[in-house]
């Protein structure tokens, strides 16, 4: 594990920190919790505290509902000019505080500081992308066909919405939620994950001083989920839920969403898998693999779950991607040269190690890892394992962390029947050289989201989304602020 850390990053430390507001955010104004109630925010990579954070209550739930409801008037009637402006001021303020945020990122995730950069230049660009798209939204003016109406048709705020952010991209997560509800003229109550929430009330701090109203967002961090999201589902004046998370959780929301017939986005679980053919270029594919695999150490639900490779290379594509797997440096993400940080929590640990277990006692073979560290932290080594059966855990749920499981396949036929084995649809991931082969495999594949020949395609200007069970609607692209917009008709009489 890397020791060696610059002096610049770990002088940014306190002062990144001390950047960060621990309070509520609602009606404009950082609080403590109605009952004084806090909890710890720890790093992962050093299991000690950082700050602790007002917890939220039900009566603070109840407040920050009754803020977005009282600002929905007046934000919804603002010019899309001046909420494009703000918007872009928040850009700007995200900009100019960048490695602020990426530090903090790194400080209570655990991610290197390269990719904690990299992620505020991705969650950057949706404040950017929902600017620009603020003012282009236009309705329509037309005739009825039979001729006998004027048919006007325009689009409005949803109102109040309420959003609920997962805690591995802490930013990336927190704007591409708020930016198209705020650039629609929805309102807003937002729950950061208890794990991960400082990078999000500091960008909630920032978009306040871009001059975003108050009441118009609102920040309700809590120990309890349940204890904020009961009150403010079940209240009348809301009207759309968007959460990023589990399945099984966003399920439960969807049945509590379904009582006021909310608008819902759900952005749920995955199980990617990763088609290598036999006339793929291989380091293409291993690079592709790599960045598929071990992008925020594997915790993501775009992350590659599942490797298959044609049997004609699979010798020679196991081998060179452990030997990318051997020389990953895993550490603390604020020391120089790590490429791996450690796992979000004791528990997860505990789940990718005995996802590694269950695969070799049904036959697979470890080739790189399988192992915990010694030392401080919640690190687990990056793992390669191939010839992993069908019934595999590790090839039937989601993993969330740095294990590659490696099957192969002989026919097209198969690699699609093997790729479409799962009730999830998030992202996928092909490699060949015959174009015409790529596109017909993605026309046949039941995933939301396809990389062909790119290990890395998410974007601001793309939508977002899954199909099945990994969840409803889109985020980002041109979709991505329809979600916070109701469709009206309004007929005239041509005379």
């Amino acid at each position: 594990m890397s020791t060696s850390s610059t002096p610049s990053t770990r002088d940014l430390v306190p002062e990144a920190l001390d950047a960060v507001p621990t309070g509520l955010l609602i009606g404009g104004e950082w609080r403590d919790a109605s009952d004084g109630g806090t909890f710890a925010v720890e790093n992962p990579a050093t299991e000690t505290e950082l700050v602790r954070v007002a917890s939220a209550t039900a009566d603070d739930a109840r407040a920050a509902m009754d803020a977005a409801a009282a600002a929905q008037d007046s934000w919804g009637a603002t010019s899309a000019r001046e909420r494009a402006e703000i918007l872009r001021r928040g850009f700007d303020l995200v900009q100019e505080h960048a490695e602020t945020l990426a530090t903090v990122m790194t400080l209570e995730m655990g991610k290197p500081l390269a990719e904690s950069r990299g992620e505020v230049t991705y969650g950057g660009e949706f404040v950017r992308w929902f600017a620009e798209q603020a003012t282009q939204d236009v309705g329509r003016y037309t005739h009825t066909p039979e001729g006998s109406l004027r048919m006007f048709v325009q689009r409005r705020p949803v109102g109040p919405s309420f959003l609920i952010t997962p805690w591995n991209f802490p930013l990336a997560m927190a704007t591409r939620k708020v930016a198209p509800a705020l650039a629609a003229g929805c309102t807003t109550i937002l729950k950061p994950a208890r794990l991960t929430p400082l990078t999000s009330m500091l960008f909630a701090r920032l978009m306040v001083e871009a001059g975003v109203p108050d009441g118009v967002l609102n920040v309700v961090p809590s120990r309890s989920a349940s204890t904020v999201s009961e009150p403010i589902l079940a209240d009348p004046r809301l009207r759309k839920l968007s959460f990023t998370g589990s399945t099984a959780v966003g399920q439960s929301l969807l049945r509590d969403a379904a009582t006021n017939v909310l608008r819902t986005s759900m952005e749920l679980g995955g199980n990617a898998p990763l088609v290598v053919f036999e006339d793929a270029d291989l380091d293409a594919a291993v690079d592709g693999a790599l960045a598929a695999k071990l992008r925020n150490g594997g915790e993501a639900c775009t992350a590659a779950n599942r490797m298959y490779v044609h049997e004609d290379v699979a010798d020679a594509f196991v081998d060179r991607l452990a030997q990318k797997l051997r020389d990953v440096v895993v550490g603390n993400g604020l020391d120089d040269g790590v490429t791996l940080g450690p796992l979000i929590e004791p528990s997860a640990v505990d789940s990718v190690q005995a996802f590694v277990d269950d695969a070799v006692e049904r036959g697979a073979t470890l080739v790189v890892g399988g192992d915990r560290p010694d030392g401080t932290g919640h690190f687990f080594s990056p793992t390669l394992l191939r010839d992993v059966p069908p019934d595999a855990r590790c090839m039937r749920e989601e993993i969330f962390g740095p294990v590659a499981p490696v099957a192969t396949f002989s026919s097209e036929d198969e690699a699609v029947a093997l790729a479409n084995s799962t009730e999830y649809g998030l992202a996928s991931y092909v490699f060949t050289r015959d174009v015409p082969r790529g596109l017909r495999f993605a026309e046949r594949l039941e995933f939301g989201l396809l990389g062909l020949n790119a290990g890395v395609i998410s974007n601001a200007a793309a939508p977002f989304g899954g199909m099945k069970q990994s969840g409803i609607g889109r985020e980002g692209g041109f979709e991505g602020i329809a979600e916070y917009q109701e469709t009206q008709y309004v007929g005239m009489p041509l005379t």
